[in-house]
C-alpha cells in the first residue's frame, strides 16, 4: 500500500491523505475518519505514516547529483544544503555519475535510509524512454521527489525549472541584433536542459534564416575542466575553413574555451569574436574581458525548490511545476 492507494480507496486527494497523516486540523472529521478507516483496514504503516505522525522522522533529505565537480551542480548543492539546514533538515548526498543503474541504486539506498524526500539536482536524471524513469516513480510512491531544472509529470514529483529555451533564444537574438549572424553554438550535453537550450538557439537562427551551416552546431564531449581541449576543437574548425564571429556556449566553461581559442587566433573580443556563456557562474570574472553570460537564477530555483518541499512535507497543496526566467548579463565579451 502507498499513499496513492489510500487516496484512491478513500476517494480523496493525495494532499488530503497527507494532511490526515500530518495531524492537520484542516480536514473534516468525516474525511479524516474515511482516510483512517482505509489505513486501518489495510494496516498501512510505512515510514511515511510514521513521519506524518511526527514519530521516527529522520529530518533528512536525500540529494542526488551526477557530478559534484561540475561548478553548476556544486553551487546548487551548496544552496540546497544551506536552505535545508535553515529549515531544520540534514542531507545525504549521492554523486551518481551518469549511468542509469547507478542512479537507480543510489535512489534505493536513500529510500532505505528513510529520508523524508529526495532532490535530483540537474536534468540528467530524466530520460526520454518512460521505462528508464521508473526508478523515479518508484521512489515518488514513498517520498516526495524534487527535480531541479528538469520536468516530469508524475504523482508526488515536483519540478522547478529555468526557462532555458527562452533564455537561449533571447541571447541568440541579442547577438544577431548586435550585427553578428554567423554564430556557432558550443554545447556539451543532450540532457533535458541541454535540449531546451539547443532548441532555443535553433529557433532564433532558423527564424532569421541563418542556420545554413551544420558545423555551427558543435558538441564537445570531453572533460568540463579541460579548457585547452575545448579551444582545440574550435581551432580544428578554423583549420577546416569554417569561420564564425560569434559563439554562444551552453556553459561558462565552454565559453572560456572559446575565449582561449580567440586568444590563440589573436582575435579581438568582442570586435572579431563575440561570446556568450551560460549559468553566470564565478567563471565569468576569471577572464579578461569578463564574460557575458545568461543568469539562470540558480539560487532562486533552489530556494523555491526547498519552499515547495517543505510545503509538501507539511501537507500543503503545492504547484507541480514552477518555471523561472533567465537574464542575459552583459559584460566585455559582447558588443
Amino acid at each position: 500500500m502507498t499513499i496513492y492507494d489510500i487516496s484512491e480507496k478513500a476517494g480523496v486527494s493525495i494532499a488530503t491523505v497527507s494532511r490526515v497523516l500530518n495531524g492537520s486540523n484542516n480536514v473534516s472529521e468525516k474525511t479524516k475518519k474515511k482516510v483512517l478507516d482505509v489505513i486501518n483496514q489495510y494496516e498501512y504503516t510505512p515510514n511515511a505514516f510514521a513521519r506524518g505522525l511526527g514519530l521516527n522522522t529522520m529530518k533528512t533529505i536525500g540529494i542526488m547529483c551526477a557530478d559534484s565537480s561540475d561548478p553548476y551542480l556544486a553551487k546548487a548543492i551548496y544552496y540546497i544544503e544551506q536552505k535545508l539546514r535553515a529549515n531544520g533538515y540534514d542531507s545525504i548526498l549521492c554523486c551518481t555519475g551518469y549511468d542509469l543503474d547507478t542512479k537507480s541504486s543510489s535512489m534505493n539506498l536513500l529510500i532505505t535510509k528513510k529520508v523524508d524526500g529526495i532532490i535530483l539536482v540537474g536534468s540528467n536524471f530524466i530520460y526520454e524512454k518512460e521505462d528508464d524513469n521508473k526508478y523515479i516513480l518508484g521512489a515518488a510512491a514513498q517520498v516526495p521527489v524534487m527535480l531541479l531544472n528538469a520536468a516530469m509529470d508524475a504523482p508526488n514529483v515536483y519540478s522547478i525549472v529555468s526557462d532555458d529555451f527562452t533564455s537561449m533564444y533571447d541571447a541568440t537574438m541579442e547577438m544577431i541584433r548586435s550585427g553578428v549572424e554567423d554564430i556557432l553554438y558550443f554545447y556539451n550535453s543532450t540532457s533535458y536542459s541541454g535540449k531546451k537550450k539547443l532548441a532555443g538557439y535553433r529557433a532564433a537562427m532558423e527564424e532569421k534564416g541563418l542556420l545554413t551551416n551544420g558545423s555551427f552546431l558543435q558538441l564537445y564531449q570531453g572533460s568540463h575542466e579541460d579548457i585547452p581541449a575545448m579551444a582545440d576543437q574550435l581551432l580544428k574548425l578554423h583549420a577546416k575553413g569554417i569561420t564564425f564571429h560569434g559563439v554562444i556556449a551552453a556553459d561558462d566553461s565552454l565559453a572560456l574555451g572559446a575565449l582561449k581559442y580567440a586568444r590563440e587566433m589573436k582575435l579581438r573580443i568582442p570586435e572579431d569574436l563575440a561570446i556568450i556563456g551560460y549559468n553566470n557562474s564565478m567563471l565569468v570574472n576569471c577572464c579578461d574581458p569578463e564574460l557575458t553570460s545568461i543568469d539562470n537564477k540558480l539560487e532562486t530555483l533552489c530556494q523555491h525548490l526547498i519552499t515547495t518541499l517543505m510545503g509538501v512535507l507539511g501537507g500543503s497543496e503545492m504547484p507541480k511545476k514552477t518555471v523561472f526566467s533567465g537574464e542575459l548579463v552583459k559584460r566585455g565579451t559582447t558588443k
